[in-house]
């Protein structure tokens, strides 16, 4: 796609986290709210775009790329193999990914003035299994996260952060009753384990496959809505 067309900017590099990313422009000179979006394996930064053209001029949005190139324009934040038994992921890989992340946030939040408080990170399946390890396992970067299709990885358990920690924290959790991909008891085991933490939690699921829809972006909208509401409101529209 042509991101300009899109509005959104070149793509830059920070040093600090090793990560690239786009900004939606124009970029706000005084941004009150961040929203960082990633994509799934085998995407790129670009395929949140017209999401992020729908939120509030205030907001600085993030489109970040996965640091590992897994093909001509398809990246990713960790391999993985998908068997009868489940996926396998390379957890040295994910867990790099994450850190990565954790210092992106930190240094957009730095560079443009934005408290934790509001900032939210989102992504559809690998992008959202990356959302949960950073808002999990470092609490204090965020206000909320957002798993599109997604599920939380079982091996960041010994990382998680204390109750204490995650007291603030809220989540949405949206998947596809029909998902082939990651099967919905994903979500179920994502909901069991936020509430095992004490993690405010919002739940949806939709007669859908590994994929986002028109009725979830609408569910996704109001959740956005309901953790920047006091810095504007948001209007996102995936596609």
């Amino acid at each position: 796609m042509n991101a300009a067309a899109m509005n959104i900017g070149p793509l830059q590099r920070d040093d600090a986290s090793g990560l690239s990313f786009r900004l939606r422009t124009p970029v706000p000179a005084h941004p009150r709210s961040c929203i960082v979006l990633l994509h799934g394996v085998g995407g790129d930064e670009t395929n949140f775009a017209p999401l992020a053209g729908e939120f509030p001029d205030d907001t600085l949005v993030v489109l970040a790329r996965g640091p590992l190139t897994l093909g001509p324009g398809q990246f990713g934040w960790f391999h993985v193999a998908f068997s009868a038994t489940g996926p396998a992921i390379v957890e040295a890989e994910a867990n790099e990914s994450r850190l990565m992340l954790a210092r992106l946030l930190a240094q957009l939040q730095a560079t443009h003035g934005i408290a934790a408080e509001r900032t939210i990170i989102a992504g559809f399946s690998q992008g959202g299994i990356m959302s949960a390890g950073v808002a999990l396992t470092m609490p204090q970067s965020v206000a909320g996260f957002g798993v599109l299709s997604g599920r939380i990885l079982p091996e960041i358990k010994p990382h998680v952060a204390s109750r204490e920690q995650l007291g603030h924290l809220r989540a949405f959790i949206a998947h596809g009753t029909h998902d082939n991909k990651l099967p919905v008891a994903w979500a179920q085991r994502s909901n069991d384990w936020l509430d095992e933490l004490g993690v405010a939690r919002e739940s949806h699921l939709y007669p859908i496959g590994h994929a986002v829809s028109g009725p979830m972006q609408a569910d996704f909208l109001q959740w956005v809505r309901s953790i920047v509401s006091v810095s504007g409101s948001a209007r996102p529209q995936v596609s």
